[in-house]
């Protein structure tokens, strides 16, 4: 299986490596230091599962002391003793230079401390709330140590083998201080990177476990498109094979034989989903092997050298490269060759194989995704599996599991999806609105979508439960309307998605991020584990809980760091270096960008299927600070229709905003562009329009009055080669200061309750005095706190109007 081999340099610098007869040590970098064990002296040169590549230069500085039976290893760093005997808690210790706890935090071997920051799970299979999520590469201690002592190798003929037997330690010791960001690239370094997603998958996905016919499931993604909802891949779950009738001699989940009663003519129907820009991906549990029933069992037992005279099974050995090979090349190709665009990889049978070691989930992950890469050379490719364990992250795209449809379910997702990225898994997709069991909840429904949007990706699933299937339509028409909107909205995000993209797999950024990724320092940062970056320029706190029956408002506790930010979708302003309770609609979560965001999106308010490159753009732009962005595209995604024989190299679009000048310069080829500036609530009294230097006379500015004040530019498409648009507007230009009178009027306007109280509320908020004594008369009231929570949570947002 050379074909499969891939890039690895896994052989340290000798210069880098301090051993003795049964021990080694390995500086890796400055932050990384591998220490391995052998009782036999035999120690791992091959790649692992985790650990790829380690070989680096230059060899970090460090001094070796060997003396007295005790071995010290000594860096800017850290400080290592060892007695030089089998690796214990008294024998090898790491003390560090850092100043990340007042009291120290000295690692030893086997000593575990309740500090770490998590990873992820395997699965959410039957998860109704929290679940443990593992270990991390990052920790309060300021480092972490990794045991890679079990995980698979792989062999020079591109296969994997297990590990040697006996005695062996293997672990890698990250060194950080409060440095996340340095851990994280160092584990991407060993580890190897993200690989950059194909932008079709950035969309909105269609999966639901239920037996369609083919003209059910075509009529339905035509019902999407009759909505205006845009679609990019169409998930087919295991009905798409036979699964019953006496011919089949096992429980049915395995299959590679289209059932023909329910998908007549198998080229036809995928050339159809095909034609409406989606991508297929069939469902897969290969547990139970190929059995006699199945199309290609007599094909795929030549290819493995199998007896077919009595019609016996080809058992499923991943452990075999024979049958690995078969597999993918003949079982599963024949089918791609149908129209098959990736495989769903639903593996749920544990981690063990024939051979020790070598666990079918990590096997099929792997060889999956480097035949998907080796079949499809013109795309990039992809699977749709669960979690092995780290270094799974260069197997992307994750599939979560079986979560169950409750409000706990929810309450835990935004957590588990970011705290994967300290692991470096940065592309987890979940079944969105939860997949089985719970109860029909309208608002959890669309809560979760909500979520689904502002996460790695988006993916609609359910049970075959004729209640839970989750097309938007089937709930209540506030639901059902905010529920597509929000779909649409993923689609106009794809621009910025897939540029954030790009950054992941080139400068090791994962989408989603923890907050103290970019405050470690700050304890805040620890305290919101449901808010989260989502990319460069936004921050989002999703509501996970049901509005308040008075208000019709949900709450969520929210950390706005430093600086000063604004709801994007709400236009609220609100300073920064603070906790502040937020409330939102039904149609809305905290979406935050800082004064100097800037942001594309696709300027079509119902984008089409399947994410090409928009023609128009919409520009962010939140003035009161310089800002940037870089927007990556790939020819390929100009025009879905026509194939390109080449891949083309992405191209790279720099938006530019300039505070002082109050101007925003994009360098453009063949588009048209809307720039849209939050918060701005005039058209300034001279707006410099110009394209390559020359005024243009057909751009059109004004002020969007709706819930999100803004002043808008629209630059019209110039045929005629790249050419720097400049808009400006005008010196040191800020967010106006909103007034909530308005908007206050409506909250209390809907609140459910007697009016001597609505009375109470408006009076006070209605009053001549200042916002902060407007607050203390509230909160004197003596009402519900979530009562009055909405109203103090205008009032104080900017401090400009106390």
């Amino acid at each position: 299986m050379e074909k499969y081999n891939f890039p690895t340099d896994p052989i340290a610098e000798d210069a880098a490596i301090v051993k003795g007869e049964t021990y080694r040590f390995t500086l890796i970098n400055e932050s990384v230091l591998r220490y391995e064990w052998a009782h036999d002296g035999a120690f791992e040169d091959r790649p692992s599962a985790f650990a790829i590549n380690r070989r680096f230069t230059p060899t970090p500085e460090h001094r070796v002391v060997d003396k007295d039976g005790r071995l010290e290893i000594i860096t800017s760093k850290y400080h290592l003793s060892y007695d030089k005997k089998r690796f214990s808690t008294h024998g090898l210790t790491v003390s560090f230079n850092g100043k990340t706890t007042l009291w120290g935090a000295d690692w030893r071997f086997g000593e575990e401390t309740d500090k770490n920051l998590g990873g992820t799970a395997r699965t959410l299979d039957g998860v109704n709330g929290r679940c443990d999520m593992g270990k991390g590469i990052l920790s309060r201690d300021g480092h972490c140590a990794i045991d890679d002592s079990e995980s698979m190798l792989f062999e020079k003929n591109g296969f994997a083998g297990p590990r040697k037997e006996g005695d062996r330690v293997d672990g890698y010791l990250f060194v950080y201080d409060h440095d996340y960001r340095g851990a994280m690239k160092s584990f991407y370094a060993i580890s190897g990177h993200q690989p950059l997603l194909p932008r079709w998958a950035l969309g909105n996905w269609w999966s639901r476990y239920y037996a369609y016919t083919a003209q059910e499931y075509i009529a339905l993604m035509d019902d999407f498109g009759a909505h205006n909802v845009p679609l990019s891949v169409a998930v087919l779950d295991m009905d798409w094979h036979q699964v019953a009738g006496d011919h089949v001699p096992h429980a049915g989940w395995t299959g590679y034989s289209w059932n023909r009663d329910l998908f007549p003519d198998p080229e036809g129907f995928c050339e159809a989903l095909h034609r409406r820009r989606l991508r297929i991906t069939l469902n897969d549990h290969p547990h139970a092997g190929v059995h006699s029933h199945e199309d290609l069992y007599e094909e795929f037992a030549a290819a493995v050298g199998h007896d077919t005279s009595d019609k016996a099974p080809v058992l499923f050995d991943p452990a075999s490269e024979k049958f690995m090979d078969a597999y993918l090349n003949v079982l599963h190709r024949r089918i791609e060759e149908q129209g098959c665009d990736f495989w769903w990889i639903d593996w749920q049978q544990g981690p063990y194989s024939r051979i020790p070691g070598l666990d079918p989930l990590w096997l099929l992950n792997h060889f999956h995704f480097l035949d998907n890469k080796y079949a499809r050379p013109d795309t990039r490719p992809i699977i749709f599996s669960r979690y092995g364990g780290p270094g799974s992250h260069r197997y992307p795209v994750g599939f979560s599991g079986d979560s169950i449809v409750t409000w706990e379910s929810l309450q835990f997702q935004p957590e588990f999806t970011a705290t994967a990225s300290n692991i470096g898994y940065g592309w987890w997709s979940h079944d969105i609105g939860g997949h089985m069991g719970g109860y029909r909840d309208d608002e959890l429904e669309t809560r979760w979508v909500q979520l689904g949007v502002f996460s790695p990706l988006m993916r609609l699933h359910s049970t075959q439960n004729r209640w839970a299937s989750k097309e938007p339509w089937n709930y209540q028409a506030e639901h059902d309307k905010v529920m597509c909107e929000v779909m649409r909205f993923r689609h106009r995000l794809v621009p910025y998605l897939h540029s954030m993209n790009k950054n992941a797999a080139a400068n090791d950024e994962p989408l989603v991020q923890p907050l103290y990724w970019g405050y470690p320092s700050r304890e805040e940062a620890y305290q919101k584990p449901n808010e989260y970056f989502f990319g460069s320029e936004l921050l989002v706190a999703p509501i996970v809980h049901p509005r308040n029956k008075t208000t019709k408002q949900a709450g969520v506790d929210v950390w706005v760091p430093p600086g000063r930010y604004v709801d994007i979708f709400k236009g609220l302003v609100y300073d920064g270096d603070r906790q502040i309770r937020m409330y939102r609609p039904l149609d809305s979560i905290p979406v935050l960008a800082a004064e100097g965001s800037v942001l594309a999106l696709d300027a079509e308010q119902s984008p089409e299927n399947g994410c090409r490159n928009p023609s128009v753009l919409e520009v962010i732009v939140v003035v009161g600070q310089d800002g940037f962005f870089h927007l990556y595209e790939d020819p390929a995604d100009d025009n879905l229709d026509v194939k390109l024989e080449q891949p083309q190299r992405s191209r790279r679009t720099l938006v530019e905003y300039n505070q002082d000048a109050g101007r925003v310069d994009v360098t453009s080829s063949d588009k048209s562009w809307t720039f849209r500036f939050l918060g701005m609530r005039v058209v300034p009294e001279s707006i410099v329009v110009e394209r390559g230097g020359a005024k243009v006379e057909d751009a059109e500015s004004s002020v969007d009055t709706s819930s999100v004040p803004s002043l808008i530019v629209q630059v019209p498409n110039s045929a005629g080669g790249d050419a720097t648009v400049s808009v400006t507007i005008g010196p040191n230009p800020q967010m106006g200061i909103v007034d909530h009178s308005k908007r206050i009027e409506e909250l209390v306007m809907g609140y459910q309750t007697d009016f001597a109280a609505k009375d109470r509320i408006f009076d006070v908020c209605n009053g001549s005095h200042s916002a902060a004594v407007k607050v203390a008369e509230l909160t004197s009231l003596g009402l519900d706190k979530e009562v009055t929570g909405p109203m103090i949570e205008l009032l104080t947002a900017d401090s400009r109007t106390l």
